[in-house]
């Protein structure tokens, strides 16, 4: 039953609108108001709820303070059903919160998008000819001709006499990309290459002798991953945020595959950590550990690179000099360590590797690019996901305070400003050196704490760095300097600390408790979710980590930062918005 008190509207675009406060009301109905005559508010009673219910099968799109914006699609809706959200359930939720009664159209939509999802799908058979092959079925001949009338799909495919449709091996990725684009997501029943066999053991306890045991989540995360070995699993993608341990997630799953196994990730500092958690977790010895980078090229029987040593060819007209990895041993398992990062080009390699089993591992399944349903095909649906919140409240990440200081505009600076074009007025706005007095004041509100400074312009962290006197790590830094003051970090020697945008990913500094962005990349979603999960690992006194994002009021920078909060807003994190006079002296003036 429809309540007027409901916190969310439906409309039938399938944008969802979803009220975080209401207005307090007497006894009369009539609002309640403050000292000043103003409406009060308190956070809607239903809002969380409706949040996290939400998340299953929508997208969230914009997150002013009053009113979030959600979007069902299509690939929302395919990855509720690869984790068992049905229809009904979708359409139950829908009318749970909303305030309005919800348009027919749009739960048809969704049990359309439902009722496709595993429509399709391709198993392996046996021809009439002898032998097996791929095979592509469905239950409703009548999408199994819709699909066979686009020339895109039938010149992916044979037809036989008994015009049964069969898939060449190398075809199989291709194919699952076609039909996507035309709203069918193909369920790959198929099977695996079983790969060399390779036992990697987990330990019961680290080489420094710490009792070890994966966390509950983590087995169930694999165990939903692997589906006891059989065809109904070995693809997909495993949701978890950062700090939350995925590493041991994909060392889990190498334990169950027993294969031979390559894992790509983004950068050489992330390859060691790799290296340095297998042999640290498991049974697997030096040897057996390969480091495929620009400063080793080993091939073992697990092997790491990165995306970015992949992707490197000598002309933009040359090939991809080292695609050849893919083939160097019998892989039964590649990792894809953030696989929200995955560069197009791997992602063709991948549309060749659909008989290995192949895991993605990310905090967030948000593409800038849009690529969403490309990860959904060729790496497979979302097998399992854990709100960042319902960790936070296990104690397995570390509770996080957010806070944007907004900064005015250096007066110096405001002719510029003017007269920039869009894209130009971020980036002054973004470089407003304004913010350095208040990092300065960040710093000595959390004297003694492990601080990193993560920033999007180089010039910008190299005046800082001199202005504070900290350390800078950009891309141009060698890794062996990289190495060294992580170390230095890591011991505390080190209190503070600037990165570039290689702070983004894939380093574990599990000490960091204070994080300040002072410049982000435009929008970018993902990016404030990884920065944020810089200092998510558990502190061991249970104290709160900090996250600051120093913006530009009034400005581009401003705008473009509540695009970047969209993902934390919808795993449950909110901002407290300061004036940056709140972090001023009192003899300081004011710009």
């Amino acid at each position: 039953m429809i309540r007027p008190d409901n916190p969310l509207i439906v409309q039938s675009d399938r944008s969802l609108m979803l009220h975080t406060v209401r207005t307090l009301v007497d006894t009369k109905g009539h609002p309640v108001r403050d000292a000043e005559g103003q409406p009060r508010t308190e956070e809607h009673p239903r809002f969380a709820a409706a949040r996290d219910a939400l998340a299953a099968f929508a997208e969230l799109e914009k997150s002013p303070d009053y009113l979030h914006t959600y979007r069902i699609t299509p690939v929302s809706v395919w990855n509720a059903a690869a984790l068992g959200l049905t229809a009904e359930k979708i359409a139950a939720t829908l009318e749970e919160y909303s305030c309005v009664p919800v348009p027919r159209r749009v739960i048809e939509d969704v049990r359309g998008w439902i009722a496709r999802y595993g429509q399709l799908k391709i198993e392996r058979r046996a021809r009439p000819d002898g032998g097996e092959a791929f095979e592509l079925v469905s239950n409703s001949p009548d999408a199994l001709a819709d699909v066979l009338g686009h020339g895109a799909v039938r010149e992916l495919c044979s037809i036989d006499a008994e015009r049964r449709v069969w898939v060449d091996a190398l075809q199989r990725g291709s194919i699952k990309q076609a039909l996507i684009k035309l709203g069918y997501p193909v369920e790959d029943r198929g099977g695996y290459l079983r790969g060399d066999a390779l036992d990697i053991p987990l330990r019961s306890r680290t080489r420094a002798g710490r009792a070890f045991e994966a966390r509950p989540y983590q087995r169930m995360a694999a165990d939903a991953f692997h589906a006891g070995g059989s065809v109904a699993g070995g693809n997909g993608v495993i949701v978890l945020p950062c700090g939350a341990g995925k590493t041991v997630v994909g060392l889990c799953v190498m334990n169950l595959v027993g294969a031979k196994t390559l894992v790509l990730t983004t950068n050489t500092v992330a390859v060691r950590q790799w290296r340095e958690e297998l042999l640290d977790k498991t049974g697997l010895r030096p040897e057996d550990v390969g480091e495929y980078t620009g400063d080793s090229k080993t091939v073992a029987p697990v092997t790491i690179t990165t995306y970015q040593m992949l992707t490197w060819r000598r002309s933009k007209s040359d090939v991809f000099e080292h695609f050849e990895l893919f083939s160097k041993q019998n892989w039964g398992l590649v990792v894809y360590d953030e696989v929200h990062l995955l560069p197009a080009p791997v992602f063709r390699a991948t549309a060749d590797l659909q008989a290995r089993r192949r895991l993605g591992l990310t905090a967030t399944l948000v593409r800038e690019d849009g690529k969403e349903d490309e990860v959904f095909c060729l790496i497979g649906p979302k097998r399992f996901d854990m709100p960042w919140k319902v960790l936070e409240g296990q104690g397995f990440i570390a509770t996080a305070i957010c806070t944007e200081v907004r900064v005015p505009l250096d007066p110096t600076h405001k002719a510029s400003y003017q007269s920039a074009g869009a894209r130009a007025k971020f980036r002054v706005a973004s470089e407003n050196p304004a913010k350095f007095a208040v990092v300065e004041r960040i710093l000595d509100k959390h004297k003694g704490a492990h601080i990193l400074i993560i920033g999007q312009y180089i010039e910008q962290l190299v005046a800082l760095s001199k202005r504070i006197g900290a350390p800078l790590i950009t891309g141009k830094t060698p890794n062996a300097e990289r190495e060294k003051l992580y170390a230095q970090f890591k011991s505390g020697a080190l209190a503070v600390l600037i990165v570039s945008k290689v702070g983004n990913f894939a380093i574990d500094l599990p000490e960091a408790n204070v994080a300040i962005q002072i410049s982000g990349t435009f929008g970018s979603r993902q990016e404030e979710a990884q920065r944020l999960g810089r200092i998510l690992r558990p502190k061991s006194d249970g104290s709160a980590a900090a996250f600051y994002s120093v913006v530009t009021l009034g400005s581009r920078d401003q705008e473009f930062s509540e695009k970047r909060q969209l993902f934390l807003t919808e795993q449950g994190y909110s901002y407290e918005i300061v004036e940056a006079s709140a972090y001023q002296s009192p003899t300081e003036p004011v710009s």
